[in-house]
């Protein structure tokens, strides 16, 4: 999909259409300071479902890993989000696209 660099739409703060910096926004990461402490590792866990319920639960459950050449569940695509960011009043915001497999900024 392609996407000019600069496109005209509303401003919620100027409340106008207004020229806007098109840019690719970027997934919020882990924290910086301790991204591999365990209690962060098992909070995760613990919110994907693993470690839930009765009996030996050794290291979160006994399901065998899936294979790698079977690569179950992994989508082609993935939804792309666009940051807006106003050349007025440099306000930013997110747009999210739909499913591509490839977004080239022209």
């Amino acid at each position: 999909m392609k996407v000019k660099k600069t496109i005209n739409t509303y401003c919620p703060k100027c409340k106008k259409h207004t020229p806007h910096k098109v840019s690719l926004a970027k997934a919020g990461g882990r924290s910086k300071t301790h991204p591999l402490s365990r209690g962060n590792i098992k909070t995760r866990a613990r919110l994907r479902g693993l470690g839930r319920g009765h009996g030996n639960l050794g290291r979160w459950g006994s399901k065998p890993p899936i294979t790698k050449w079977k690569r179950a569940g992994v989508k082609t695509s993935k939804k792309n989000e666009l940051k807006l960011t106003c050349d007025i009043c440099k306000k930013s915001t997110i747009r999210q696209m739909p499913r591509s497999k490839k977004l080239e900024l022209v």
